[in-house]
């Protein structure tokens, strides 16, 4: 089957950038990122995927997988070259050795705002608490970038991670950058995850965009009016179904070939992705944005 589900990958890829999709539910992220470069007078050059078993199981006739397939797309802009990547997590079905299914795991944005389970979180180190005792003011954009880059497509062990890691994972590249924790141990107060627990705050997409549009201690910011005015290290929040509740959060990691940003991500790991998301899967066009930039920096 790992050989098998290669050969799809591969086919797939190259069919759905140069003739169209027969694969709707496969392709549709590349026709949707092709409709999207076409608006910014952009191209996909290149693209590869690789796909990486991580369960399976299968009898006589049928078989079913859980993988993960990374896509690399090279893109021309301009006289601007840049790579965009992205891991979905997705579940393949076949029968006799025909694939009748394949689909995604898992969305993109956060399922509900419930707190997640106490009982599973790893401890803080060391290290972090003794960062977050000094409660550093200033922010290094560098080092968030730097951060978010490090872990766009995998999870830092000194942090509990979730299944809707979108906002865990900004929380940490702000928190890298140098924004201080305080507010604990109260969940809904401030921000912070420490000693097995977080407030609502780091971890919640919506809880997020409160906390950064009306910042009581430590992380300043100012919002926005469009995308375009963000530098490398700020935030962008999205509420795909303009219904007031955000769920999801990017981090703007570089700037396309017209000055806009690209981000990094996590649910789906994204990295370098163009900011409006038009590409994916939870996009509708009442889709509402936030744009917060971080003052107080170093």
């Amino acid at each position: 089957m790992r050989t098998q589900l290669q050969q799809l990958l591969e086919s797939r890829v190259q069919q759905c950038v140069s003739k169209g999709s027969d694969y709707p539910h496969f392709c549709s992220n590349i026709e949707r990122k092709k409709a999207c470069f076409r608006k910014r007078n952009a191209e996909i050059v290149k693209a590869a995927a690789t796909g990486k078993i991580l369960r399976n199981s299968d009898n006589e006739e049928h078989g079913k997988a859980e993988y993960t397939v990374h896509f690399q797309y090279l893109i021309k802009q301009k006289n601007h070259f840049f790579m965009e990547e992205e891991i979905e997590n997705r579940i393949a079905e076949f029968y006799k050795d025909i694939l009748i299914e394949d689909k995604l795991q898992h969305a993109e944005t956060e399922k509900k705002e419930n707190a997640p389970d106490l009982s599973r979180v790893l401890p803080v180190s060391v290290e972090e608490r003794e960062r977050a005792i000094k409660g550093r003011q200033k922010y290094n954009r560098l080092k968030a970038v730097q951060y978010a880059e490090r872990w766009w497509n995998e999870n830092n062990p000194a942090f509990f991670s979730f299944g809707d890691d979108c906002t865990n994972y900004i929380s940490q590249c702000l928190y890298a950058g140098g924004a201080p924790m305080h507010g604990y141990p109260k969940r809904g107060d401030g921000w912070w995850m420490k000693n097995n627990d977080w407030s609502y705050s780091w971890t919640v997409a919506n809880a997020l965009r409160i906390y950064l549009s009306r910042p009581k201690f430590g992380l300043k910011t100012k919002e926005m009016e469009s995308a375009e005015q963000l530098l490398l290290g700020d935030i962008i929040c999205y509420d795909f179904n303009g219904d007031g509740r955000y769920d999801h959060t990017t981090i703007v990691t570089a700037k396309d070939g017209d000055g806009m940003p690209l981000v990094n991500a996590h649910t789906t790991n994204s990295r370098g992705r163009y900011w409006s998301y038009e590409d994916s899967t939870a996009y509708t066009p009442e889709i509402k944005y936030r744009f917060f930039s971080i003052l107080n920096e170093q």
